[in-house]
């Protein structure tokens, strides 16, 4: 039972690998499907592991080493392929262009730096510091399913995601999140109350009425939700 957790891990790792394969063939949106399934397997992981009791010091390096692959080098990989389809559109002459598609590759960086400081902060248990790795993967897979969606569009959003420029924007905000020193709270529910849970409970509302209503471009959205909220501090102090 002890390795059932980590071989959960290793599924999280095959399918950011797979995830790469995909991008390199071109399939973007496939790609996206395997990262959200990583996530789902990350989650998991951790779960089973609470639930039969073997949480281990292994499992915690090689859950970051996963992440590192499905959240770090597969979402870079993503925006570097996206802008050098983009600057193949609006700069299809300018050969220089593409040196920028590279700026996709910080987010690897700042997620192995930001999973690095998670492992050794005691104090990230409740609350993280900095924008969790998932999340900056949720934001990145959500570009290709959202600009090839016809069931919602909007327009401007469309527009900046397909612009090189948006997407370099896109690259640095996110790998600036998430070693920022931003106090963001877990989706963790210890707890059913309202009090301890308001922004959680506020985030999921907000989450499933948007998502419904907008599909995959509600995921900026969102993230940004969840950044206000943590900022207000609306949570009180967590139920012992």
């Amino acid at each position: 039972m002890k390795h059932i957790p980590n071989f959960i891990t290793l599924l999280n790792l095959l399918a950011g690998c797979l995830a790469i394969v995909a991008i390199a063939n071109g399939a973007l949106t496939h790609a996206s499907w395997w990262i959200i399934l990583a996530a789902v397997l990350d989650l998991l992981d951790g779960a089973v592991a609470r639930l039969t009791g073997s949480v281990s010091a292994i499992g915690k390096q090689l859950d970051s080493l996963a992440d590192v692959v499905s959240f770090g080098v597969a979402p870079g990989f993503m925006i570097y392929a996206l802008l050098n389809n983009a600057i193949a559109i609006y700069y299809p002459d300018n050969e220089s262009m593409y040196y920028l598609a590279y700026m996709g590759f910080l987010i690897p960086l700042f997620a192995a730096l930001r999973l690095a400081r998670f492992n050794i902060d005691t104090g990230q248990e409740k609350n993280f510091l900095g924008l969790p790795t998932p999340a900056v993967a949720l934001m990145v897979l959500s570009i290709p399913i959202t600009v090839n969606c016809r069931l919602v569009e909007i327009p401007w959003l469309n527009d900046f995601l397909n612009h090189p420029w948006g997407l370099i924007a896109v690259a640095i905000v996110l790998s600036l999140l998430m070693v920022a020193p931003l106090r963001l709270f877990s989706l963790k529910i210890s707890s059913i109350y309202w009090k301890y849970n308001r922004a959680r409970y506020i985030l999921i509302i907000f989450a499933v009425i948007l998502f419904f209503s907008i599909r995959f471009a509600s995921i900026p959205f969102i993230l940004l939700m969840y950044i206000v909220l943590s900022l207000l501090k609306l949570n009180e102090a967590e139920a012992e």
